[in-house]
């Protein structure tokens, strides 16, 4: 069985993060483990939450795995909270990245053009350096444009796709560098990405559905490492991810009209499972 590790927050209620991550990599049959780097009672969605940093636990987890001798198939980050978590975590690629696993960075840090309340420009730059030691980063638009400099516009066309593309290549990830939520045609969406090793285009649209959700970029990435570790490609594995999160959210809002807690993903695993072929 393949092993990935998984580094983010978990949420004690709430579907996002490492509450999203390992039940869905696990149930595609991929050995999950963790390390949470605060614990949150609930998502931020809520009010009044509570948060424990675990940013001192990072260092004497890594240590001890290095000492049971502790190896994975692919290392995972996704939302990081504190920015000496990045250097932390900068370090650990360090320790376990070898030749036969991959690294795959999901820079959680803003959306619709905006940082999150707890972000800044330096963690920005920071966030940029440990997507040049990842192979293969999965950012959205403002997340892409705070990563490279990058004036974010609402509207945009193929030709500021592919500049993007091209300041997040030159960032030195290592495989490939694939932008999320990219909308060029009405009522659709979709990935663009690039393969830095053949330098062929990545692609896949589908239909947006004018509903946000929290965590269903946790799902969306989840689903991704989980394919890849199957030894999916990596345009197979983002087709999948993408299909599964729509599935998700198509479910949630037929039978759920709740936004707050998340999507059902759980309901959609079988569909999941079934694609997959286990």
């Amino acid at each position: 069985m393949q092993r990935i590790v998984t580094i983010q927050d978990i949420s004690c209620v709430g579907k996002c993060s490492l509450t999203v991550a390992l039940p869905i990599i696990s149930a595609m049959g991929v050995e999950t483990a963790i390390i949470p780097t605060a614990v949150l009672s609930t998502h931020t969605m809520f009010q009044n939450y509570t948060f424990h940093d675990l940013t001192d636990e990072i260092a004497p987890i890594a240590r001890h795995w290095q000492q049971e001798q502790i190896d994975f198939a692919a290392i995972y980050t996704g939302y990081l909270g504190p920015k000496r978590q990045v250097q932390l975590i900068s370090d650990f690629f360090d320790q376990f990245k070898s030749e036969d696993n991959f690294i795959f960075v999901d820079p959680v840090m803003a959306d619709n053009g905006k940082l999150y309340p707890l972000f800044d420009l330096d963690f920005a730059a920071q966030m940029a350096k440990l997507c040049a030691k990842a192979d293969i980063i999965v950012p959205n638009l403002t997340e892409a444009c705070f990563l490279t400099g990058t004036e974010y516009r609402e509207h945009y066309d193929e030709q500021y796709i592919e500049t993007l593309l091209d300041k997040l290549a030159a960032l030195g990830t290592k495989r490939a560098v694939v932008l999320t939520g990219v909308a060029l045609e009405p009522g659709k969406t979709g990935v663009a990405g690039r393969d830095l090793v053949s330098g062929e285009k990545i692609r896949y649209v589908h239909d947006r559905i004018p509903v946000s959700y929290h965590g269903t970029g946790d799902i969306f990435s989840s689903t991704t490492v989980g394919a890849l570790a199957l030894g999916k490609s990596l345009q197979e594995a983002l087709e999948i991810a993408a299909d599964y999160t729509v599935a998700c959210i198509r479910e949630t809002m037929e039978h759920d009209a709740e936004k707050k807690y998340g999507v059902n993903f759980e309901r959609v695993l079988p569909q999941l499972i079934r694609r997959l072929g286990l």
